[in-house]
């Protein structure tokens, strides 16, 4: 039995890495994708691509960062679906400036995406679910050279997840924290066929 056909899954930094790819994975599977993205040319490319092998998919263009344009991402899903099962949280800023030479924009804009995003895009997503009982939350975490701001960020992330998860829990919602690699489809879909 296929658990994913149908269902509604909101990935956002939908348009490339592995954002993309688990996209892609997820419609392969039958679900139907929410791709959220900063800006539409590569998320347009995604949506175009699941829809012309059949799938079913549609483009959110929304900065995650803003609280304004989360609730209104959310609020549109669930209009044009009908619910959230599943949540992705993928969108990530990761500067390659050293610590030294970061000036301030960098430092905040990184936190603002990767940890207060992320944070925005559970409460507005779990309220969702919470009507439904049900729901599952994956935040991508990935390690790299990449400096103190994105590194702070990931180790913020991984916090946030273990507290929402027990936080929610009892609502039915899941929250994961999943690595990202070469076999990130292959660790989401063991994560969910855990549930």
């Amino acid at each position: 039995m296929n658990r994913l056909k149908d269902k509604v899954v909101l990935i956002t930094g939908a348009g490339k890495g592995a954002g993309r790819v688990l996209a892609m994975a997820f419609a392969e599977r039958g679900a139907v994708v929410a791709a959220n993205d900063i800006t539409p040319i590569n998320v347009e490319q995604v949506v175009a691509e699941i829809v012309s092998h059949g799938g079913r998919a549609k483009a959110y263009i929304e900065d995650v960062a803003k609280k304004v344009g989360v609730q209104y991402l959310v609020n549109s899903v669930e209009e044009d679906f009908g619910g959230i099962d599943i949540l992705v949280n993928h969108a990530a800023v990761e500067p390659h400036t050293s610590l030294l030479e970061m000036d301030e924009w960098d430092w905040h804009r990184t936190l603002d995406v990767n940890l207060t995003g992320t944070f925005l895009m559970i409460q507005s997503a779990a309220r969702v679910m919470q009507g439904k009982g049900k729901g599952e939350i994956l935040n991508i975490v990935a390690e790299s050279s990449s400096g103190a701001a994105y590194l702070s960020s990931m180790a913020g992330l991984r916090v946030l997840s273990t507290s929402a998860d027990l936080e929610l829990s009892p609502h039915g919602i899941r929250v994961h924290t999943i690595e990202n690699s070469a076999d990130v489809v292959k660790v989401v879909m063991s994560a969910l066929e855990a549930e």
